[in-house]
């Protein structure tokens, strides 16, 4: 391929990639605008725009892979502009399409596009329709974002934007007591562990002077090559891998996830089945090479990971309602995903991710349908149809099983622990520190009763 031809194609993925992160954005505009202003478009307006605009989305990014496997998935960078420079330090916008990236945004928007359908006919005439799809574009946009940034900035961004739609959509019944409480539980949870990639770009920035990933690692993916030292690369990816246990729900911040199902059913599809469970594994895979020259980070990976796996699959066994089995086994083939990142089973964990990923959005889609044709089943045989003869518990001794019984039942007594050795000393820490406050607020600005004027109150009085 000559020079001419590779401009031209270095052109022409420059405006699909473009067009990747503009058509969920577009559609949020198209859909949001009228909404603000009091006059939301109809429900079959609505879910026409959003299925373009995935479908678009994800047409452009299946001809944008078509194009890199004809390159051998070298990667192309589309620089979209500079958000500061000072000297040697700069922050840019730029986005990134290789092997890793573009096999992302095809799924994410085909997944989005596919729940759109199940989401018009499943919110028909909910009073929070339109606010679904805002969110559900906003979440769109944020994933696209993050997928193709190719600097830890962009990335972040990306990051808050699915965050922040997460949130909203978990609590997205806002009468119910309990969708609030656990909005503010994944809120928080979100929080704790986004202080880790905050960190992590600060750290990248003081090291290199950008944020770009070019500068920390070269090479096509999934055979990059580290470019900073092995303390940097081990600090790095130590906070990464913090930031990544908050969404990917591992221990000890998985709590969050079986609550997470108080969502919508197409919300609990695409964000804890598919999409939002596995950005930070999306997130580990970006930053491979960091963990290559940090061993210690890809061996705590593994075990958590691992230890994480473990607990979903014993808690999970004795779950009573659909959705959160399906929320445990998430977070099961979540933490296997990421011991086989710590592995450094790039292809295998990228595979496991888009087909876990489809998988258990179908079967999120599929749970009402299926409590349905569980209780005509029942009805049929007059009773419970029972469980399989033989199953691998029966191996086991009683006094064994009937531990791992009380284990699960108690969630592995995970939240207790997590509440007792981590939330209330952080808590009692900072009343003390806000009760110093005030009294050394109190110490420096009091001032003598008489000379505060009375304040008068709603009858006209003083008080």
């Amino acid at each position: 391929m000559n020079a001419t031809d590779q401009t031209v194609l270095h052109h022409v993925v420059a405006l699909l990639v473009s067009w990747e992160l503009m058509a969920p954005a577009v559609t949020l505009g198209c859909i949001g605008v009228p909404a603000l202003i009091g006059r939301p478009l109809p429900e079959r307006l609505t879910t026409r725009l959003v299925g373009a605009g995935f479908t678009t989305g994800f047409l452009a990014a299946l001809a944008t892979l078509t194009m890199l496997a004809q390159r051998g998935f070298a990667p192309e960078i589309v620089h979209l502009g500079t958000m500061f420079s000072v000297g040697h330090h700069a922050a840019t916008v730029d986005l990134v399409a290789d092997g890793l990236s573009i096999p992302y945004v095809c799924f994410t928007t085909g997944l989005c596009a596919l729940v759109n359908a199940f989401a018009g006919k499943y919110l028909h005439r909910e009073p929070g329709f339109t606010r679904f799809f805002i969110l559900l574009t906003l979440f769109g946009t944020g994933m696209n974002l993050m997928v193709l940034a190719g600097s830890i900035d962009v990335l972040f961004a990306g990051w808050e934007f699915i965050g922040i739609s997460s949130t909203l959509l978990i609590g997205f019944f806002h009468e119910r007591r309990n969708a609030v409480n656990a909005a503010l539980r994944a809120f928080g949870t979100y929080r704790i562990c986004d202080v880790g990639l905050l960190t992590a770009g600060v750290v990248v920035h003081r090291a290199v002077g950008s944020g770009d990933f070019e500068q920390l690692f070269s090479g096509v993916w999934p055979d990059g090559r580290c470019l900073v030292p092995a303390t940097t690369a081990l600090i790095v990816s130590l906070l990464l891998v913090f930031a990544a246990l908050g969404k990917s729900a591992q221990v000890p911040f998985s709590g969050w996830l079986p609550r997470a199902m108080e969502g919508p059913t197409p919300s609990s599809a695409i964000f804890y089945g598919a999409l939002s469970i596995h950005a930070g594994a999306y997130l580990l895979l970006r930053c491979e090479p960091l963990l290559d020259a940090a061993p210690l980070s890809r061996w705590l990976l593994v075990a958590i990971g691992i230890g994480t796996a473990l607990h979903a699959a014993v808690v999970g066994s004795v779950q009573t309602d659909l959705k959160s089995m399906l929320a445990y086994a998430s977070m099961t083939q979540a933490g296997i995903i990421l011991a086989e990142i710590g592995m450094g089973l790039r292809v295998v964990a990228l595979v496991h991710v888009i087909s876990h990923a489809i998988l258990r959005s179908l079967q999120i889609l599929r749970s009402p349908s299926a409590m349905h044709d569980r209780h005509e089943l029942a009805a049929a045989l007059g009773g419970h149809p029972g469980q399989s003869r033989w199953s691998l518990i029966r191996l086991l001794p009683d006094a064994v099983v009937r531990g791992l019984y009380q284990v699960a039942l108690e969630r592995g007594f995970e939240e207790s622990v997590v509440q007792r050795w981590i939330v209330r000393p952080v808590v009692a820490v900072l009343e003390a520190a806000s009760a110093a406050e005030r009294r050394w607020v109190g110490f420096i600005g009091a001032e003598p009763a008489a000379d505060v004027p009375p304040r008068p109150d709603r009858d006209g009085g003083a008080s």
